[in-house]
């Protein structure tokens, strides 16, 4: 829940009523159970419901557990996340623009594919957002060979974004948007992708404020390969003097949160030598985890999707970012992204952050376009989203 909005306090020993956006229900929770005017209370999952827009001074909902009371559990919980120990460290928005086009390489800068806007990306900022994930194409930053020399025009670009967001204070995700491949076939030479992020760390390595993605979302690969390819690439970019940066490392099966254990639980035995290791997830709400709809399984959806995930993170004492998230432009996504990030947000021991996907000038009317002014996402998530800015 947000900082700015708790009004469960006790006052003249009578509890008051929980404001909108706060917590009114869960286990271990002991504040109130009831929400102001206009408000309702809402089940999120056992241990988290909330005041949400509507009918008022619904009691919480009670566990589905037998077992379980409204004051002991063995899990961990949190019932402070107003607190400023609960805010993020990064939050923000994907910036997609210059991978499109895919297929058609190296292609020309505005007919296949663009740069982020620097003036959309100062609004985001202006709103408080603190976090950009700038997408890019392997093959046009070095388009003959994996470990071959830079395109200068290309780099170029690439780095004037990537200043323009770190000049202004906030944080640059540097993400080659591959899902393991280049030029669509799987990326087996650890040593030649090792080379390729040797070179960007070494371009990067004096700005701390950029962050390494090693690649985006691996799939159907070998698991023990998606192992060595990210331990190729930490072990190359450490070795190119980039040690104040942190390393963002995904997984296979599209680095989805709700399958990351099943699929990925090798990667917790990787390591980097300065400590500075984020694991990142995607997670979507629509039936197939896709991000390909408007419509969102339940309310509840986004809180139970990446809940083993944040089991994992803890249980194997690593730190995660959910690096894409997103949801359809209805009250049905809109609660079930609030009770996602409010999920992780409870959980900031080990998520560090998220960003929603995706921002860049050529999305046009896509259904979670987050590109100011007009964009279907921006319009109708912004007001939501600036909630949970550190």
């Amino acid at each position: 829940m947000k900082s700015s909005v708790l009004a469960g306090i006790f006052a003249t020993g009578a509890v008051a009523q929980s404001g909108p956006w706060g917590q009114c229900g869960g286990l271990s929770y002991t504040g109130p159970t009831t929400c102001v005017s206009g408000w309702h209370c809402v089940y999120q999952n056992d241990w988290y419901s909330q005041c949400l827009e509507g009918a008022a001074g619904t009691t919480a909902a009670t566990s589905t557990k037998a077992s379980s009371t409204s004051t002991s559990t063995t899990l961990k919980t949190s019932t402070t996340s107003t607190s400023a120990s609960k805010k993020f460290k990064w939050f923000g928005i994907n910036q997609s623009c210059a991978e499109f086009g895919q297929g058609t390489y190296p292609g020309v800068w505005g007919t296949h594919f663009t740069f982020p806007s620097t003036s959309s990306i100062q609004t985001h900022i202006n709103d408080g957002y603190n976090a950009f994930r700038v997408a890019f194409a392997m093959e046009r930053l070095v388009p003959n060979q994996l470990s071959g020399s830079f395109d200068a025009a290309y780099l170029k670009n690439l780095t004037d974004t990537v200043n323009y967001i770190t000049n202004a204070g906030a944080w640059a995700i540097l993400d080659p948007h591959n899902f393991g491949r280049y030029y669509g076939n799987i990326i087996t030479d650890t040593a030649a992708f090792g080379s390729f992020w040797s070179k960007v760390a070494t371009q990067y390595a004096s700005n701390s404020r950029v962050v390494f993605d090693t690649n985006n979302e691996y799939h159907d690969m070998d698991q023990t390969l998606v192992f060595n390819l990210n331990q190729a690439a930490i072990t190359a970019i450490r070795g190119a003097g980039a040690t104040s940066q942190y390393i963002f490392v995904e997984g296979n099966s599209y680095s989805g949160a709700w399958v990351w254990s099943q699929n990925n639980n090798n990667l917790a035995a990787l390591t980097d030598p300065q400590n500075k290791l984020v694991y990142e997830m995607h997670q979507y709400l629509d039936s197939d985890g896709s991000g390909t709809s408007t419509a969102c399984v339940s309310t509840t959806i986004g809180a139970q999707r990446v809940a083993d995930a944040t089991n994992w993170l803890r249980t194997n004492g690593k730190l995660g970012f959910l690096g894409e998230f997103a949801g359809g432009a209805n009250a049905d996504c809109q609660t079930a992204v609030t009770g996602l990030l409010n999920h992780l947000q409870d959980n900031s021991d080990v998520w560090l952050g998220a960003l929603w996907w995706a921002g860049g000038p050529w999305w046009g009317n896509y259904i979670y376009s987050f590109e100011p002014p007009s964009g279907t996402g921006y319009t109708y998530y912004n007001s939501l989203l600036k909630k949970y800015v550190p």
